[in-house]
C-alpha cells in the first residue's frame, strides 16, 4: 500500500516521525511536510510565490509551504505514482469540533480527499503526555481495516485519539462535530519599542460536548471518528434566503 503522509507541525514533528516509522513497516511511505510549524493554516493554498521542495537527511520530503500545499505538491507533481492514501499528523493536540476550520491537520487530509484520495486526519487530544504510540497504532489499525474492506468512494475521517496507553483506550466510536465556545480574547503586549503586539486567543471551552460528539468520545477515553464533506451549502436556508431576497 501506497501512504503520503503529511502534518501541518513541521516535518521534523516526533507524531509524524512516530507515525513513518510503524507504517513504514507493512506500507510504502512518502513523507511531504511544511518545513515549520503551520499550525492554524486551514486550507490555505500559496499562489503569489513558487515553491521549494526540499529531502532531509531522514529521507523526509519537506516544503516551504503550507500542508495543502504539500499533499497538492506530491499529488499533482512530485508522485510517479497516486497513493493509495493520504494522512495527516499525528498532530499534537484535538482538532474537534471548531477546530476543523482552522487546523492545517484537517487541511491537509481534506487536499486529499479533493483529489479523490481516501484521507485520515490523525490528532493526539494531548497536553504534554504525548501518548503518540497510541496514535500511531490507531492509525495502523484503521489502514489494515481498510485493506481488509475497502470503502468504495473516498472518504475524509477526522479521528481524536485519547493521550493514554492503547490498552486504556475504551473502543473507537463514530462522532459528530461539537462545537466550542467563543475563542477567548486576544493578548495584548507591548515590545521594547513601544508597538501594541497581539497574539490570538486561546480556543473557547467545548460546548456542544454531549453523547455523540468527538469530545464526549475522548473525554470517555474512546476514539473519535468523524466523516467530514466539503459541502458547505445551508441547505436549510435556501428557501428563507429566497424569501428574503424576493421581498
Amino acid at each position: 500500500m501506497r501512504i503520503l503522509l503529511s502534518n501541518d507541525d513541521g516535518y521534523f514533528a516526533p507524531g509524524l516521525i512516530c507515525l513513518a516509522e510503524l507504517l513504514s513497516e507493512f506500507a510504502e511511505i512518502t513523507v511531504v511536510a511544511p518545513e515549520r510549524d503551520r499550525s492554524g493554516s486551514s486550507n490555505s493554498l500559496t499562489l503569489d510565490r513558487p515553491l521549494s521542495l526540499r529531502n532531509s537527511h531522514n529521507g523526509f520530503y519537506y516544503v516551504n509551504g503550507t500542508p495543502t500545499d504539500c499533499v497538492h505538491l506530491a499529488v499533482t507533481g512530485m508522485l510517479d505514482v497516486m497513493p493509495d492514501m493520504i494522512i495527516s499528523g499525528i498532530n499534537h493536540g484535538a482538532n474537534m469540533g471548531d477546530d476543523t476550520i482552522y487546523s492545517g491537520t484537517v487541511a491537509a487530509a481534506t487536499e486529499g480527499f479533493l483529489l479523490g484520495i481516501p484521507s485520515l486526519a490523525v490528532s493526539l487530544v494531548s497536553a504534554s503526555n504525548g501518548n503518540y504510540p497510541t496514535a500511531a497504532r490507531v492509525t495502523a489499525d484503521m489502514i489494515k481495516r481498510f485493506q481488509k474492506n475497502e470503502i468504495k468512494a473516498p472518504v475524509l475521517l477526522n479521528i481524536n485519539v485519547p493521550d493514554i496507553e492503547y490498552q486504556q483506550l475504551q473502543g473507537i466510536e463514530v462522532t459528530r462535530l461539537g462545537r466550542r465556545h467563543k475563542a477567548e480574547p486576544v493578548i495584548k503586549l507591548q515590545n521594547p519599542r513601544g508597538e501594541m503586539q497581539y497574539w490570538v486567543g486561546a480556543a473557547g471551552p467545548a460546548q456542544d460536548a454531549g453523547a455523540g460528539t468527538d469530545f464526549y468520545a475522548v473525554q470517555h477515553h474512546r476514539v473519535s471518528v468523524t466523516p467530514l464533506q466539503i459541502d458547505l451549502t445551508h441547505f436549510d436556508q435556501m428557501d428563507q434566503i429566497t424569501r428574503w431576497l424576493n421581498n
